[in-house]
């Protein structure tokens, strides 16, 4: 809250009193749940882990909705409030104001920033920074907050040097993108600003026309590069730094597959845009097209331009793009590379499986270190399919239910599940049209995807609560 109220105090825009008085209200609800439990000084299960990182998202997205709330110009109501709160916690990217431009700037720059916080995770960023209070954090809260189907594999064996690593790159890449965008023509405040939910992936912005404001072929091409390095694995970032080779990028299973993903989906996208589009130059055509097929296969949610202008099969194929979204251990959204690559191998083994009943197959890949993967990992992999298509349906109907016609329902829970943030249909714009019913669903939606189904649903199950 201080930062942002220094914002406010700076430009003048006579917000510092929201920031003020809901750094005191937290600061007092901080307080009251730490006094109880101050003496309490042990290790978590993987019980209360997984209880610890969800309540911890609920809260920290709950309080983050007090600067809207005591805003008094714009006036915003609750439901609103905590709506912007966790699409920025999640860096899902989907909002419900209207007029951005007309925004006091602190108001904008604090969702930015709730973006840049909720990328690399307010978890992660615990486990790097107690320490240095004398509180160890452990492994169970880095198991239950860090992305992908695989959670033993670490840069260091210290969990709480592995979180300053995962933060020391992440600030790299922000203060790197701040730079390059400031050098290309933004201002300081939006170049700030635009790194923060660049480098989260998660598609803020401080103008209603997005990225399209400034009309800029290096700002789009600025974007899209620091897209894809933040949706590939940050341990392979890592060990470019660590060991000074690009070898480790080509040597992973999973980043050629998102690379080639990518270049699939240009490919294809430009063709058919070309093919439709015939009213601008040719060369506008490919960079919006490539500009739009990066910023949303990543689960960004940037854009030049508005979904709906481009030919119909474009948006749907992009909107699908979204469930495959980012690599593991990236702050990328959507199920992930490696998951839909196991899917696909294990598909593929059972294939050869009925050719030849009595062959022993395995699934081997390089992926963090890992050759071969156990039937552990697979059926792992396997109920966070089921998991994710049972809340994705339960969402669907119960939005549909509120109201919301199917198509734009249908988006509607592909954009916050996959924490992507732009929708089509009734909704292609933002969702200040949704009804209060319709978002309180997208929030949990988006949690859901934040959290990767798992950690939050399993507090729905009677046997976690059992001794």
């Amino acid at each position: 809250m201080i930062i942002p109220g220094l914002v406010s105090f700076l430009y003048k825009d006579k917000m510092e009193y929201s920031f003020i008085r809901t750094f005191f209200t937290t600061l007092l609800i901080g307080l009251i749940l730490w006094f109880p439990n101050k003496n309490r000084n042990q290790e978590l299960n993987q019980k209360e882990g997984f209880l610890a990182v969800s309540l911890f998202w609920i809260v920290l997205g709950s309080l983050g909705s007090l600067p809207f709330v005591f805003s008094d110009e714009p006036r915003i109501p609750i439901t609103e409030a905590f709506f912007e709160s966790f699409s920025g916690l999640t860096t899902t990217g989907a909002t419900n104001l209207a007029r951005l431009n007309h925004l006091p700037r602190s108001i904008l720059f604090y969702r930015q920033m709730l973006q840049w916080l909720g990328g690399m995770g307010i978890i992660v960023l615990a486990i790097a920074i107690f320490p240095l209070f004398g509180v160890e954090c452990g492994v169970q809260l880095y198991k239950a907050e860090i992305s992908g189907p695989i959670k033993e594999n670490k840069i260091h064996p210290r969990v709480s040097k592995t979180a300053k690593t995962l933060w020391s790159i992440y600030l790299l890449l922000t203060v790197t993108c701040a730079v390059s965008l400031w050098m290309a023509g933004m201002d300081f405040f939006d170049a700030i600003s635009h790194s923060f939910s660049i480098v989260s992936v998660g598609g803020f912005s401080t103008h209603d026309e997005n990225i399209g404001y400034f009309k800029s072929y290096w700002i789009n091409y600025i974007v899209t590069f620091f897209l894809i390095i933040s949706s590939c694995n940050f341990n392979l970032h890592f060990f470019l730094l660590s060991r000074k080779s690009f070898k480790i990028y080509w040597n992973d299973l999973e980043f050629k597959a998102f690379i080639f993903f990518q270049i699939s989906l240009i490919v294809i996208a430009t063709v058919v845009s070309l093919f439709y589009i015939k009213d601008q130059p040719i060369l506008k055509t490919v960079h919006q097209t490539f500009f739009q097929v990066i910023s949303m296969s990543t689960t960004a949610g940037f854009s030049v331009d508005n979904l709906s202008n481009l030919p119909t099969f474009l948006p749907m194929l992009l909107i699908f793009s979204t469930f495959i979204g980012g690599c593991s251990g990236s702050v990328g959204g959507g199920m992930k590379v490696i998951r839909i690559l196991l899917l696909f191998l294990q598909g593929s083994t059972e294939l050869k499986r009925l050719v030849h009943p009595n062959a022993v197959y395995t699934i081997k890949i390089n992926y963090n270190g890992y050759r071969i993967l156990s039937e552990k990992n697979i059926e792992a992999i396997w109920g966070f399919f089921s998991s994710y298509i049972l809340i994705f349906i339960v969402s669907l109907l119960l939005l549909i239910a509120t109201g919301v016609d199917e198509f734009s329902a249908f988006s509607s829970i592909v954009s916050t599940l996959n924490n992507f943030g732009t929708a089509l249909g009734s909704f292609s714009e933002n969702f200040v049209n949704m009804n209060s019913i319709g978002k309180w669903i997208l929030i949990f939606t988006m949690l859901f995807g934040r959290l990767e189904i798992f950690t939050l649903l399993i507090l729905f199950t009677p046997t976690f609560w059992k001794k």
